[in-house]
Protein backbone atom coordinates (compact mmCIF):
# COMPACT_ATOMS: atom_id res chain seq x y z
CA UNK A 1 0.00 0.00 0.00
CA UNK A 2 2.66 2.49 0.91
CA UNK A 3 4.67 1.98 -2.87
CA UNK A 4 0.85 3.12 -4.14
CA UNK A 5 1.24 6.05 -2.03
CA UNK A 6 4.94 6.93 -3.79
CA UNK A 7 3.80 6.73 -6.86
CA UNK A 8 0.87 9.24 -6.74
CA UNK A 9 2.67 11.58 -5.25
CA UNK A 10 5.35 11.34 -7.58
CA UNK A 11 2.56 11.72 -10.56
CA UNK A 12 1.20 14.35 -8.62
CA UNK A 13 4.68 16.37 -8.43
CA UNK A 14 5.31 15.18 -12.20
CA UNK A 15 2.00 17.39 -13.09
CA UNK A 16 2.63 20.08 -10.75
CA UNK A 17 6.47 20.03 -11.57
CA UNK A 18 6.14 20.14 -15.85
CA UNK A 19 3.74 22.54 -17.13
CA UNK A 20 3.02 20.63 -20.75
CA UNK A 21 2.69 17.15 -18.76
CA UNK A 22 -0.90 17.70 -17.64
CA UNK A 23 -2.35 19.75 -20.56
CA UNK A 24 -0.89 17.90 -23.45
CA UNK A 25 -0.11 21.49 -25.07
CA UNK A 26 3.32 22.24 -24.28
CA UNK A 27 5.08 24.85 -22.80
CA UNK A 28 3.41 28.77 -23.96
CA UNK A 29 5.60 31.03 -24.98
CA UNK A 30 4.65 33.32 -22.69
CA UNK A 31 6.00 30.88 -19.74
CA UNK A 32 9.17 30.38 -21.08
CA UNK A 33 12.18 32.53 -19.46
CA UNK A 34 13.65 35.65 -21.02
CA UNK A 35 16.73 33.87 -21.79
CA UNK A 36 14.87 30.77 -23.93
CA UNK A 37 12.70 33.16 -25.56
CA UNK A 38 16.09 35.40 -26.63
CA UNK A 39 17.19 32.37 -28.23
CA UNK A 40 14.01 30.96 -29.54
CA UNK A 41 12.97 34.15 -31.00
CA UNK A 42 12.84 32.73 -34.37
CA UNK A 43 10.06 30.79 -33.03
CA UNK A 44 7.93 32.84 -31.28
CA UNK A 45 4.85 33.60 -33.50
CA UNK A 46 4.51 30.07 -34.53
CA UNK A 47 5.80 28.42 -30.71
CA UNK A 48 1.96 27.79 -29.42
CA UNK A 49 1.27 25.27 -32.05
CA UNK A 50 4.21 23.33 -31.87
CA UNK A 51 3.97 19.88 -30.56
CA UNK A 52 4.96 19.41 -26.86
CA UNK A 53 7.96 17.10 -28.47
CA UNK A 54 9.44 19.42 -30.76
CA UNK A 55 9.04 22.30 -27.97
CA UNK A 56 11.06 20.17 -25.32
CA UNK A 57 13.63 19.24 -28.07
CA UNK A 58 13.69 23.01 -29.08
CA UNK A 59 14.18 24.26 -25.31
CA UNK A 60 17.16 21.75 -25.03
CA UNK A 61 18.99 22.96 -28.32
CA UNK A 62 18.46 26.64 -26.65
CA UNK A 63 20.15 25.09 -23.19
CA UNK A 64 22.66 23.85 -24.98
CA UNK A 65 23.08 27.32 -27.19
CA UNK A 66 23.42 29.01 -23.54
CA UNK A 67 26.10 26.83 -22.64
CA UNK A 68 28.00 27.09 -25.02
CA UNK A 69 31.51 29.52 -25.14
CA UNK A 70 31.59 32.49 -27.24
CA UNK A 71 34.03 30.84 -29.46
CA UNK A 72 31.90 27.65 -29.79
CA UNK A 73 28.42 29.67 -30.70
CA UNK A 74 30.91 31.60 -33.47
CA UNK A 75 31.75 27.97 -35.03
CA UNK A 76 28.23 26.94 -34.68
CA UNK A 77 27.56 29.83 -36.44
CA UNK A 78 29.55 29.43 -38.87
CA UNK A 79 28.69 25.66 -40.34
CA UNK A 80 24.82 26.88 -39.77
CA UNK A 81 25.57 29.50 -42.43
CA UNK A 82 28.00 26.88 -44.43
CA UNK A 83 25.02 24.74 -44.60
CA UNK A 84 22.21 26.72 -44.95
CA UNK A 85 24.02 27.83 -48.37
CA UNK A 86 24.20 24.48 -49.60
CA UNK A 87 22.34 23.58 -52.44
CA UNK A 88 19.36 20.80 -51.67
CA UNK A 89 21.68 18.19 -53.65
CA UNK A 90 24.43 19.06 -51.84
CA UNK A 91 22.46 18.73 -48.29
CA UNK A 92 21.44 15.12 -49.54
CA UNK A 93 24.70 13.89 -50.70
CA UNK A 94 26.33 14.68 -47.48
CA UNK A 95 23.46 12.95 -45.21
CA UNK A 96 23.67 9.92 -47.49
CA UNK A 97 27.45 10.08 -46.61
CA UNK A 98 27.04 10.22 -43.10
CA UNK A 99 24.14 7.27 -43.66
CA UNK A 100 27.20 5.47 -45.05
CA UNK A 101 29.47 5.80 -42.36
CA UNK A 102 27.20 4.84 -39.48
CA UNK A 103 26.90 1.81 -41.57
CA UNK A 104 30.91 0.99 -41.49
CA UNK A 105 32.45 -0.87 -38.82
CA UNK A 106 33.54 0.68 -35.73
CA UNK A 107 37.26 0.42 -36.80
CA UNK A 108 36.75 1.62 -40.28
CA UNK A 109 35.06 4.81 -38.62
CA UNK A 110 37.53 5.39 -36.49
CA UNK A 111 40.21 5.23 -39.54
CA UNK A 112 38.29 7.95 -41.08
CA UNK A 113 38.15 9.96 -38.02
CA UNK A 114 41.54 10.07 -37.90
CA UNK A 115 42.79 10.66 -41.49
CA UNK A 116 40.43 13.87 -41.00
CA UNK A 117 41.91 14.88 -37.85
CA UNK A 118 45.29 14.70 -39.21
CA UNK A 119 43.98 16.65 -42.33
CA UNK A 120 42.60 19.27 -40.00
CA UNK A 121 45.57 19.50 -38.44
CA UNK A 122 47.86 20.58 -41.30
CA UNK A 123 48.88 23.89 -42.38
CA UNK A 124 46.16 25.97 -44.18
CA UNK A 125 48.05 26.15 -46.95
CA UNK A 126 49.05 22.35 -47.29
CA UNK A 127 44.94 21.43 -47.12
CA UNK A 128 44.53 23.79 -49.84
CA UNK A 129 47.36 22.51 -52.14
CA UNK A 130 45.90 19.31 -51.25
CA UNK A 131 42.33 20.15 -52.11
CA UNK A 132 43.57 21.09 -55.48
CA UNK A 133 45.45 18.40 -56.45
CA UNK A 134 41.94 16.20 -55.63
CA UNK A 135 39.76 18.25 -57.55
CA UNK A 136 42.35 18.24 -60.66
CA UNK A 137 41.96 14.81 -60.92
CA UNK A 138 39.67 12.33 -62.99
CA UNK A 139 36.65 10.84 -61.58
CA UNK A 140 38.57 7.60 -62.43
CA UNK A 141 42.08 8.65 -61.20
CA UNK A 142 40.00 9.43 -57.88
CA UNK A 143 38.37 5.88 -57.64
CA UNK A 144 41.68 4.50 -58.58
CA UNK A 145 43.42 6.18 -55.80
CA UNK A 146 40.95 5.75 -52.90
CA UNK A 147 41.06 2.16 -53.85
CA UNK A 148 44.89 2.16 -53.18
CA UNK A 149 44.39 4.19 -50.10
CA UNK A 150 41.78 1.76 -48.12
CA UNK A 151 44.19 -1.00 -48.99
CA UNK A 152 47.21 0.80 -46.95
CA UNK A 153 48.36 0.48 -43.63
CA UNK A 154 48.43 3.48 -41.75
CA UNK A 155 52.32 3.13 -42.10
CA UNK A 156 52.05 2.93 -45.62
CA UNK A 157 49.67 5.93 -45.71
CA UNK A 158 52.23 7.82 -44.03
CA UNK A 159 55.01 6.80 -46.15
CA UNK A 160 53.18 7.59 -49.05
CA UNK A 161 52.18 11.03 -47.83
CA UNK A 162 55.80 11.65 -46.78
CA UNK A 163 56.86 10.45 -50.35
CA UNK A 164 54.80 12.80 -52.44
CA UNK A 165 55.71 15.86 -49.82
CA UNK A 166 59.26 15.08 -50.54
CA UNK A 167 58.59 14.82 -54.69
CA UNK A 168 56.59 18.77 -54.43
CA UNK A 169 59.15 19.77 -52.26
CA UNK A 170 61.22 19.04 -55.42
CA UNK A 171 59.59 20.07 -57.75
CA UNK A 172 58.32 23.48 -56.25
Amino acid sequence: MGSWRVIVVCMMLGMVVSPAWGDGGGVPWERLTPEQREVLQHFAERWNSFPPERQERLLDSADRWRALAPEARRNALERYRHWHDLTQEQRDLIRKRIKEFHKLAPADQERIKRSYQRFQNLPPQEREVIKGKWRSLSPEEKRQFKEKWRSMTDEQRREFLRDRSTDDSGAR
